[in-house]
């Protein structure tokens, strides 16, 4: 025999080993954060309060910034549309699940394209993201400012308006407070009771 074949299989190295610990330890911290969804957005709330902080005192990374927020533009117009775009949708197809167009048809819940835990683990991984940016002075590209604002302040009015006129015209609201609690006829007989 050769040594080649009495060698057991390899064992994984080091940094393997560390990779896997770490990627456990994660996602044992993303298991545990899923139901705590007040908790969840507390921390990106004071994560991008941190942010803004932290560009506001060194006044720079202004791109960086104005790249953050059109990530989370895009990811909110995710959170916002249904998962099946009904403008998309042919009558006769019956691939999944439709808005209800007409009264009488039956109520389907809304679903959306981006969940909200995607939504949150995406925002808080750009704002991570972008902290880490502005440790670097090479990222501080010397931009005049009030031009970005004013451009995201336009997309962002440009891009609501058009998701607005989408949910009008396809009669949907993304957001839900719980299930609709429907009042019946009063029955005399459960009354005598």
């Amino acid at each position: 025999m050769t040594d080649l074949e009495t060698e057991s299989p390899s064992q994984p190295n080091l940094f393997v080993k560390t990779y896997r610990k770490y990627c456990e330890i994660h996602q044992k911290i993303l298991d545990n954060s899923t139901p705590n969804v007040a908790g969840r957005w507390t921390f990106c709330a004071v994560l991008s309060l941190t942010y803004l902080i932290r560009v506001y005192i060194l006044q720079g990374w202004y791109i960086v910034t104005y790249a953050l927020g059109i990530y989370i533009l895009n990811l909110l117009i995710a959170f916002l549309t249904p998962k099946i775009d009904p403008a998309t949708v042919q009558d006769d197809d019956e691939d999944g699940p439709t808005l209800p167009s007409r009264q009488s048809e039956e109520f389907r819940p809304f679903i959306r394209r981006l969940p909200e835990f995607k939504f949150w683990y995406g925002a808080t991984r750009a704002f991570l993201l972008a902290m880490f940016c502005t440790f670097f002075d090479a990222l501080n590209v010397p931009v005049f400012w009030p031009i970005l604002v004013m451009y995201f302040i336009i997309l962002f009015a440009i891009t609501m308006k058009r998701q607005i006129k989408h949910m009008i015209k396809y009669r949907y609201i993304p957001f839900t407070h719980g299930k609709t609690v429907y009042k019946g006829k009063d029955d005399p007989s459960i009354q005598a009771q």
